[in-house]
């Protein structure tokens, strides 16, 4: 699984990814700062199954991997190739879901540059480039697959899919979205943006730079957005990685662990303050919003020994896996190795002891032994 983030330059996109990876990613005030991607694994946090089992070896935080990328800034036009948009754009193909970094402040323009913007207009138009990247995609050599469909070679749902299927989009979606929207046929391209739009990767919106005077109103015009501050986050990365605070992504405060210098000091008490009136960064809970709520992600725990929890190392609980709500007992098997995919004959759940097929779906915290 795989987050993107996104947003137009200069709304603090890189300062996100750092802050959630504990990357170096170049990060600089000013437009086109990245144009490369930048990848980072970032993480999502949940209850560890030890402490329910009985073989508790940490203080119950899991903190589960999930990878990040973050593109250039994106402008309007994008979709057109304004600004490299096109190539910005094909970097988030292997995304599953988009963060879109806003700048709540409102203290750029579109193009990023310093000047008066609109967060909500910043919302709707990275939400327009993306889907018109889309119908782009899905337009190319449309002509000849238009035919097949007037023709009733090829349904259009299928035609759709075979056409987007590099953007990681399910077959079953495809044919949803376009019977709820009444599409048998080869329609127009207004109507195909109206398909593509039920199709565009998720996104939640990251208000970013909250700690600015004006951001706290522009917030309120952006439903559902997250509040944030990516700065207060990487700071307490840096000084958790340091060892001057005890700190995890999401906790709602922090604790000083040796005597730190003055200047750094003041600077943490505000991000404390900070803290505590925004109930965390921010930076973690947008994070985990869009793994648990617009992913509808599960964690499960393959292991080798389902008395011990432990691998052949006696390692407990060694590996946590991010995957789909509904997925079953033979994925998982397949998501740790082909191989094991192939010989599966069932697993062992180790809450019940029970042995379960291959259609078993899996459920949030399940432990599982694979038998091969």
């Amino acid at each position: 699984m795989k987050i993107g983030v996104v947003g137009k330059p200069s709304s603090g996109k890189t300062t996100f990814l750092n802050a959630a990876c504990l990357t170096d990613a170049a990060m600089a005030p000013y437009p086109f700062t990245t144009i490369k991607p930048n990848l980072g694994t970032a993480v999502v946090r949940t209850r560890c199954p030890c402490v329910d089992l009985g073989v508790k070896h940490c203080d119950g935080n899991r903190l589960v991997p999930i990878g990040m990328v973050d593109v250039a800034g994106l402008v309007p036009g994008a979709h057109l190739g304004r600004g490299m948009g096109n190539q910005f754009l094909n970097d988030l193909i292997d995304a599953d879901a988009l963060i879109h970094v806003v700048d709540a402040s409102g203290r750029s323009d579109f193009e990023g540059n310093p000047g008066k913007g609109d967060p909500a207009a910043d919302v709707k138009f990275i939400e327009e480039e993306i889907e018109h990247w889309m119908l782009g995609i899905l337009l190319k050599n449309w002509a000849a697959t238009r035919r097949k469909v007037e023709m009733k070679n090829i349904k259009i749902e299928d035609a759709v899919f075979q056409q987007l299927s590099g953007l990681k989009i399910k077959e079953e979606t495809v044919k949803r979205a376009a019977k709820e929207l009444g599409i048998t046929h080869a329609s127009t391209d207004a109507e195909l943006l109206e398909l593509v739009k039920k199709l565009r990767k998720p996104i939640l919106v990251a208000a970013n730079k909250i700690d600015l005077p004006e951001a706290a109103e522009k917030v309120r015009g952006i439903p559902d957005a997250v509040p944030c501050c990516a700065e207060a986050e990487l700071a307490l990365r840096r000084a958790a990685k340091a060892g001057l605070i005890d700190y995890l992504p999401g906790d709602t405060d922090f604790k000083a662990l040796k005597d730190i210098p003055e200047n750094q000091a003041k600077a943490l008490d505000y991000i404390r303050t900070l803290v505590k009136k925004n109930n965390g960064t921010g930076v973690q809970q947008a994070i985990e919003k869009t793994a648990y709520g617009l992913l509808d992600l599960i964690v499960v725990y393959p292991v080798e020994d389902e008395n011990k929890l432990c691998d052949k190392k006696n390692r407990v609980l060694p590996d946590a896996y991010l995957v789909p709500r509904g997925s079953t007992a033979l994925e998982l098997a397949f998501k740790v190795h082909t191989e094991i995919g192939e010989k599966f004959i069932g697993a062992i759940d180790a809450r019940t002891k029970k042995r379960v097929g291959k259609e078993y779906e899996l459920k949030d915290g399940d432990v599982l032994r694979i038998l091969v």
